[in-house]
């Protein structure tokens, strides 16, 4: 199957890679040797190269600061472009306000609150949420606390509500309790609605609604058209890859990703931990 795709891919390709798990070692970090391929392949070979992540600003900006991106990054899902040159979004896909009610009705039904990505200003993430978190959120809020483009507000008793555009329901727990949550609002619930495990710990299980028709794949064929790629490449390791893979002409498994990945990809290639999507770049886009 790879001699099949390796035929030198030209430079009108889009080349598209999910983060954690996929272009991240298991350090959840870029290393110096994928940021030193990137930066070189980005500047003397003219490489059409983003990510595309659940992840949000506060935290791909850091991790994506040794490489010297040209392209927006798809933050959220697809549910928003990051423009790195001026630091803000762009193309946002937003929640409905009655679609936040109907999604919140439904955790709290089974006794859960989730937290509300919301855009502030297109510059910021203000994270809503009411009640108690669940130990593996509390652990998640506690990591970004402090970080750049994302503020939390706890204990918000009106979290639902809010002049700014939700951009994401989120929450963390373990999968049978999401699962249930999940069911109900992808059978009743015009959205978007995601279920995975987490790629560095699979005991938690992370449950991600975005507005109707809001996906990576969505996204990435928005920004094909925008810098006119005529193919896209994706690489990517866990479910919630699969559209991206599905709308790609050319699709990419690391060697750790879930078997539902692996059976849809064209090719698959080395593990995260051996910085195999800039090896493999490196191989197929030398001039």
């Amino acid at each position: 199957m790879l001699s099949a795709h390796c035929n030198r891919l030209n430079d009108m390709n889009l080349y598209v890679s999910d983060m954690d798990g996929t272009l991240l070692g298991d350090d959840s970090q870029v290393s110096a040797t994928t940021a030193s391929i990137l930066n070189r392949l980005m500047t003397q070979n003219g490489l059409l190269f983003t990510v595309a992540t659940a992840r949000t600003p506060a935290t791909v900006v850091p991790l994506m600061q040794q490489v010297r991106a040209q392209l927006p990054f798809i933050v959220l899902s697809g549910a928003a472009l990051w423009n790195v040159q001026e630091n803000r979004f762009e193309q946002v896909h937003a929640i409905p306000a009655e679609v936040v009610d109907r999604v919140t009705d439904v955790f709290e039904r089974h006794g859960l609150h989730p937290l509300i990505y919301r855009n502030h200003a297109d510059t910021m993430i203000y994270t809503h949420h009411c009640g108690q978190l669940s130990a593996s959120e509390a652990k998640f809020v506690a990591e970004r606390q402090h970080l750049p483009f994302k503020r939390f507000i706890l204990d918000d008793s009106d979290y639902r509500h809010s002049p700014d555009e939700a951009m994401l329901i989120f929450a963390m727990n373990d999968y049978p309790t999401l699962e249930r949550v999940y069911n109900e609002i992808a059978e009743s619930i015009p959205c978007s609605p995601m279920l995975y495990c987490d790629s560095c710990d699979p005991s938690v299980a992370l449950l991600e609604v975005y507005a109707q028709g809001c996906s990576k794949a969505a996204a990435i064929r928005r920004l094909a058209t925008k810098v006119g790629a005529e193919r896209i490449v994706v690489f990517g390791d866990n479910r919630n890859d699969l559209a991206m893979f599905q709308a790609a002409h050319t699709a990419i498994a690391v060697e750790n990703a879930v078997p539902e990945i692996k059976a849809v990809a064209d090719i698959i290639i080395g593990p995260n931990t051996s910085d195999s999507v800039a090896r493999w770049l490196s191989i197929n886009n030398e001039q």
